[in-house]
């Protein structure tokens, strides 16, 4: 098992290319199952997670060839109908495999999801959205075994609570039904537009993809497309709030402002200095002060989640008491008592986390306990002194591709070791 030996208190300065977004890659790569014909997607990141897709879909009868961060996925037919357990478990993202399954051969046994642990996430949801589209399912020994008798029925359904996971599994779905669907309450994320765009490439009718009602009209079939991956927003994020913490200057390129203005404007207010250009941004950090800010996460557009880790690491070194609130998940601050172990001042309160800052961290052994927080982690270790040895990061290398070298590539000393 790997873990990252980090050497911090220095200054981040250069320039960092920012790789394929993972959340908007997976649901595209699963969206391949939904044709016959070849399909192409260009800047796709090598993490983990894609090559346990990638497994998933060779199970299935994908044909999968990778070259040059091209990946060509080829399914001429549904070879097995099942998405086993000890790939499934991996990923969460893995279970969505259950709706083009349905879509091209009728029927599909998907074990339950895994992923990280980081809140309960029921699929409950998922099932209704089966019933209600003429899908009939059971739950045997950990697997939704579903199977359709007929045709796909167009639904009009809307979501008691907004999910990311649920919007691209109706889309998928509802995209080869019979009739006109309608979904309410939609995410609004752009990996969910990313998702949509590529499908009406292949042929799809979908409108009002970045609102909150979308409307989908069934088509027989979908064709084979060439697509690029869009840049990682969160990872644009984390080396933007890593650069505000250790001071200096980085340039991340092929990046995309828009996608993260709300965390651009926070770190303006914390102190640092913003420019932007067409394909890429600079953040400089000038002076060693720091001003806290409050956060709380919520749907796009507003604070992601998935940068909550992130952002608190910045303001247990800033000036005064901040407070962070996570309203997407009720499991998301085990990166707390890690932090705590690196000096940190938090005290948790439910779904509150109230962070005063102090004057330097002090490097010492964690645990990466989620992808995201394994980030914050980081970017402690980057600010503290002395030496930080973080473990389990295999939580990092499902989302995050290269993020040594880039790191160290700016002045930051990373050695990952074998255990």
């Amino acid at each position: 098992m790997d873990s990252l030996i980090i050497n911090g208190g220095k200054k981040l300065i250069g320039d960092i290319p920012i790789s394929g977004s993972k959340n908007a890659c997976l649901p595209m790569m699963i969206a391949s199952l939904m044709t016959d014909k070849k399909m192409t997607l260009k800047n796709i990141p090598m993490l983990s997670d894609v090559k346990t897709l990638i497994s998933i879909l060779k199970s299935l009868g994908t044909k999968v060839e990778y070259i040059n961060n091209d990946l060509n996925l080829h399914t001429k037919e549904i070879v097995n109908h099942k998405a086993s357990y000890d790939l499934v478990k991996k990923m969460r993202a893995s279970f969505w495999v259950l709706a083009p399954l349905l879509a091209k051969s009728a029927y599909a046994e998907v074990s339950l999801p895994g992923g990280c642990a980081i809140g309960t996430r029921p699929i409950d949801i998922y099932l209704k959205i089966l019933k209600e589209m003429n899908i009939k399912y059971s739950i045997n020994n950990g697997y939704i075994v579903a199977k359709r008798d007929g045709p796909i029925k167009g639904l009009n359904f809307k979501l008691e609570k907004k999910s990311v996971g649920c919007t691209h599994f109706f889309l998928m779905l509802a995209c080869i039904a019979n009739g006109t669907s309608k979904l309410s309450n939609a995410s609004c994320e752009p990996e969910v537009i990313h998702l949509g765009l590529l499908l009406n490439k292949m042929g799809a009718k979908i409108k009002g993809l970045g609102s909150k009602k979308i409307i989908i009209e069934g088509v027989k079939e979908l064709n084979g497309v060439t697509e690029i991956i869009p840049s990682d927003r969160i990872e644009t994020g984390t080396y933007a709030i890593a650069v505000s913490a250790t001071g200096g200057k980085i340039k991340l390129e092929n990046t995309n402002y828009e996608e993260n203005k709300l965390l651009f404007n926070i770190l303006e207010r914390t102190g640092s200095i913003i420019n932007k250009s067409k394909n890429s941004i600079s953040i400089e950090k000038i002076h060693n002060e720091i001003q806290s800010v409050n956060i709380a996460t919520s749907h796009y557009p507003g604070f992601p989640t998935d940068l909550q880790a992130q952002i608190m690491a910045l303001m247990t070194i800033a000036n005064g008491k901040s407070e962070i609130k996570e309203n997407i998940f009720e499991n998301r601050f085990m990166h707390v008592q890690e932090l705590v172990r690196m000096g940190s001042n938090i005290k948790l309160d439910k779904d509150r986390a109230i962070v005063k800052g102090v004057k330097e961290l002090s490097g010492a052994n964690v645990m990466a306990t989620d992808l995201r927080a394994s980030a914050s982690l980081i970017i402690a270790g980057l600010v503290a002194t002395g030496i930080t040895r973080i473990s389990r990061i295999y939580h990092l290398d499902r989302g995050f591709y290269n993020l040594e070298n880039k790191l160290n590539n700016c002045g930051a000393s990373i050695k990952r070791i074998s255990e």
